[in-house]
């Protein structure tokens, strides 16, 4: 165990995570090079076709005789329940900055994450190659965000290899072991990924003890029993192992082939263990709903079936029936945003051959009524008549905005013609001013962050 350091690289969308994770699988021996291929940790067809991370993907490696176990995690918000599942998993996390952009939103929500986990943060610019690069200005707003001095600070160029050797002892030296743990089995499982063959497959972190091939175990939340049929570590492809002892991640058989009888964030135990369950997650809360259809009556069940599997491996999906008289029998979904309802939609398509029809989407709304009542509408055509209702309540979120002091006029504007209530301003470094504000979240689905971009 003291040889053991689990680790997250965390970043804004575009930072390059995976491709220094390509480095390090590179400099580590984890693949071979004849085998490598850019964002070699982008498994599915979706992420490789539209370049960005859109599943969290752990790999072992082993380097100068530490076995170091990295989480790669997406950058887009609408999986950040991603990146939260795994820093639950890990000790420490390297915080990647692009040079050339500087600490920006998504930046802040990972630093605020990994801290509320008290985990060990490694401060890192990237693209330091890159002839536009502002490594100066980025290191002032990391010393800025994190409180941290120039010599914490590593330079990288996940490009080139560059610094990256670096970066790997500094892993070693400065993130910690696990802790030890208690003999008995216990582990937090942080992913899922089904099999026809060999059923529900968890990616587990095991706290304590051992975990064998043939050991009878349970689910504390979802109460199954199952016999491990084998485990294993990721390399990053499954490579059989003699069992996962604690501090090691790495992945569980269960056999069970029912989909919706498991969940992340629960715990894997003995039967009868005197020890406590962990806490496991908070539930993800969906932001944007749409009815999903099938093209096709015939395929409901399939479309059921599909949305079960896809719940496995993202749990920050929800779904229940609803039935409309046009297009028949579907379902209500949530999401976290936008992207993630376009991914979902895709993947129900190329995945699972299920084409939908997507209804437009709409966000959750709460009516009172006059007699008392009280009910989330998701659609339009469910609100009851105006003359019942005496409330409308809206989500609303908070806003807080990166942006050069030449933009802020026109950023202003646009924050005023969607209805937000403006807040604090404040210098954020040298080049960029934060500002506060609070929006309807409707009026954020209205194409904000496209005329966000188009103005700044």
């Amino acid at each position: 165990m003291p040889t053991i350091r689990n680790f997250s690289i965390i970043a804004h969308i575009d930072h390059g995570k995976s491709t220094l994770a390509d480095r390090m699988l590179e400099l580590t021996g984890t693949v071979e090079k004849r085998k490598m291929k850019e964002q070699y940790l982008d498994r599915m067809p979706l992420e490789r076709e539209r370049g960005i991370t859109i599943k969290m993907q752990p790999v072992r490696m082993e380097w100068q005789g530490y076995v170091l176990n990295l989480i790669d995690t997406p950058g887009h918000i609408d999986f950040s329940y991603e990146v939260s599942r795994a820093l639950a998993a890990v000790e420490g996390a390297v915080l990647l900055v692009d040079a050339t952009q500087g600490v920006q939103a998504q930046t802040l929500s990972v630093v605020e994450l990994a801290r509320s986990l008290h985990l060990a943060i490694i401060p890192v610019i990237n693209k330091i190659d890159l002839a536009q690069a502002r490594i100066f200005q980025t290191a002032a707003e990391l010393k800025n965000l994190l409180g941290c001095q120039d010599g914490e600070i590593l330079q990288v160029s996940a490009r080139t290899g560059e610094g990256v050797e670096k970066l790997l002892e500094e892993i070693i030296r400065k993130i910690p072991a696990p802790p030890e743990g208690a003999l008995e089995p216990r582990a937090l499982i942080f992913d899922f990924e089904y099999s026809t063959h060999r059923g529900v497959i968890a990616h587990a972190r095991v706290f304590d003890g051992e975990i064998k091939k043939g050991d009878r175990l349970k689910f504390s939340a979802a109460g199954g029993n199952f016999i491990v049929g084998e485990v294993g570590f990721f390399k990053p492809e499954f490579s059989p192992a003699a069992s996962l002892k604690a501090g090691e991640i790495g992945y569980v058989v269960t056999g069970i082939k029912e989909a919706k009888v498991v969940r992340v964030g629960d715990t894997i135990f003995k039967e009868g263990s005197r020890l406590a369950p962990f806490s496991g997650y908070l539930e993800p809360k969906p932001v944007a709903f749409s009815s999903l259809y099938p093209e096709s009556e015939d395929q409901f069940d399939d479309l059921r079936r599909a949305l079960e599997r896809l719940k496995l491996a993202d749990s920050s999906l929800f779904f229940e029936e609803e039935s409309s008289g046009v297009l028949g029998r579907g379902f209500r979904c949530g999401f976290l945003g936008m992207l993630h309802l376009e991914i979902v939609a895709q993947r129900l398509a190329q995945d699972f051959g299920v084409k939908t029809i997507v209804a437009t989407p709409s966000v959750k709304y709460r009516v009172k009524t006059r007699r008392g009542g009280e009910s989330d509408i998701y659609s339009p055509h469910k609100f009851p008549d105006e003359s019942e209702v005496s409330e409308v309540l809206e989500p609303w979120l908070a806003l807080e905005i990166l942006m050069p002091p030449e933009t802020m006029g026109q950023v202003l504007k646009l924050l005023k013609e969607h209805e937000a209530v403006i807040g604090e301003t404040r210098k954020f470094s040298d080049s960029r001013f934060e500002l506060r504000a609070e929006m309807p979240l409707g009026e954020l689905m209205r194409d904000f962050f496209d005329e966000l971009k188009s103005v700044s």
